[in-house]
């Protein structure tokens, strides 16, 4: 058996990961919380998973000292300070495509960290799902103003794909990008919702390179949006 631990369990990504795990007979899974880290932090694992990374970039912009704790000191912890095998980072494209924020920096900054012996680093581009609370398709369907350029593409991919992507990988080491195999741009997500969106900001394409012939159509996030829209969000746009 393959004892795994996953720090951050109730996070967005987490959660269904933790699920998807827990459907895989050969790994027994420890839900590692705010409230139990103390007490698991000197259990030997065979892989430990860090789902914890803060998403929210603007709150980075605006706040790097915390910001910088929250990734690169938190993964440093635990790298430094429990006992594993394996270690899994679950990180983001932001570190390959915005280093010019200190939300890409951070997140390069942790990963490099974990890059040694056959650690895994899980760049994951820009995802949808049950839970999705904040980020470019929450804005765009309550109306608000988006500070990138329209014609951004994103890999948008759901979030069932990319948890049992990785549950299913674990094996792998290196660095690996995960999102659709194609991208869409923010303006056709306007367009798809009716919406006239004011965009501001440079250019910020979030795509996957040499993505795998099975990830998932970035459009298949327009079926998502549809849903989205008949939930009262609170914004112009719900129904």
């Amino acid at each position: 058996m393959i004892s795994v631990a996953l720090i951050g369990a109730n996070g967005f990504v987490a959660s269904p990961l933790a699920a998807a795990l827990e459907l895989k007979a050969d790994h027994v899974l420890t839900r590692v919380t705010r409230e139990n880290y103390e007490q698991l932090k000197d259990k030997p694992f065979d892989i430990l998973i860090n789902a914890a990374m803060p998403a929210a970039r603007f709150r980075a912009k605006n706040n790097p000292d915390e910001d910088f704790i929250e990734t690169v000191k938190k993964t440093a912890d635990l790298l430094y300070r429990w006992r594993f095998k394996k270690f899994v980072q679950i990180s983001t494209v932001s570190a390959r495509c915005q280093l010019d924020t200190v939300y890409g920096r951070h997140k390069a900054a942790a990963e490099n960290l974990c890059a040694f012996g056959d650690n895994l680093i899980v760049r994951l581009g820009p995802m949808y799902g049950p839970g999705l609370k904040q980020g470019v398709l929450i804005d765009m369907c309550e109306g608000k103003k988006v500070y990138v350029d329209g014609s951004s593409r994103y890999c948008f991919s759901p979030l069932s794909f990319v948890s049992s992507w990785v549950a299913g990988n674990l094996h792998r080491s290196g660095i690996c990008e995960i999102g659709a195999r194609d991208a869409v741009s923010l303006h056709e997500v306007a367009a798809h919702l009716g919406a006239k969106i004011e965009f501001d900001g440079a250019v910020d394409h979030q795509e996957i390179p040499n993505p795998a012939a099975d990830f998932p159509a970035a459009r298949d996030v327009f079926i998502f949006l549809d849903g989205l829209r008949r939930k009262p969000l609170g914004g112009k746009l719900s129904a």
